[in-house]
């Protein structure tokens, strides 16, 4: 098969898993807030250790690409090359989105009248959401975007389609989507064990990224806010 670890920190959630071929060997994950930086190393160690394995073993690594978080992201992105390039392994980039996508259609309720959709959903402040649209399949039917939550959102889906939210941008959506065809998957948590089968998809297939020059996919240019340092003032 193939040894793979699995990065994903793109979202408050820190978590990765090793993987044989299409099967999980094991997860570390925390939600605690901020602590990407503190625990990824310590995960990888634990998990390589629970296992029996040395970095060495591992025939990839893959990671998280984006959309989300402007800090997890490029944790992630930098822990999985500094891994690849001291090990001399390839890399390996899963859309957030896509590996969202294929969790929430292993939990879903396939019993429904109308054929499903999927809109897993990162919080990008405010009441704008990362977004996109995946059928059952897996397939993507509307591109990602940086979408603000109205009423009328998924308007030209929802009535042919029961549209399932999930994500820690789902949440700001309820008081404002509010249709009986949107229906929201309380349980869902973001998990690398989401991005190891399509990473692994991608290792059959020789789908490698370049290293030296990959980087997350950030949607939208990180902004930062002016300090609010006493004594200082914006000219």
């Amino acid at each position: 098969m193939a040894l793979i670890l699995s990065i994903e920190t793109a979202t408050p959630v820190c978590s990765l898993a090793l993987s044989d071929g299409p099967d999980v060997l094991g997860i570390r994950e925390t939600a605690e807030k901020n602590s990407h930086s503190q625990v990824v190393t310590v995960f990888i160690d634990e998990l390589l250790r629970e296992c029996g394995l040395r970095p060495g073993d591992l025939d990839a690594v893959a990671v998280s690409r984006g959309p989300g978080s402007y800090t997890g992201l490029r944790i992630g992105v930098s822990t999985a090359k500094g891994l690849c390039y001291a090990l001399d392994k390839p890399l390996i980039a899963v859309d957030t989105l896509e590996a969202m996508a294929y969790g929430m259609a292993r939990m879903a309720d396939e019993n429904t009248a109308l054929p499903l959709l999927f809109a897993p959903m990162i919080d990008a402040r405010r009441m704008e959401v990362y977004t996109a649209l995946f059928d059952a399949q897996g397939k993507k039917v509307r591109e990602i975007q940086a979408e603000i939550i109205e009423a009328g959102s998924f308007a030209a889906f929802r009535e042919q389609h029961v549209i399932c939210l999930a994500g820690d941008g789902a949440g700001k959506c309820r008081q404002v989507l509010l249709h009986p065809n949107v229906h929201y998957l309380e349980q869902f948590s973001v998990s690398a064990r989401y991005v190891a089968p399509l990473a692994y998809e991608k290792f059959r297939k020789g789908l490698f990224e370049d290293t030296a020059y990959f980087e997350p996919y950030y949607l939208k240019d990180f902004v930062a806010g002016v300090p609010k340092v006493k004594g200082l003032r914006e000219e």
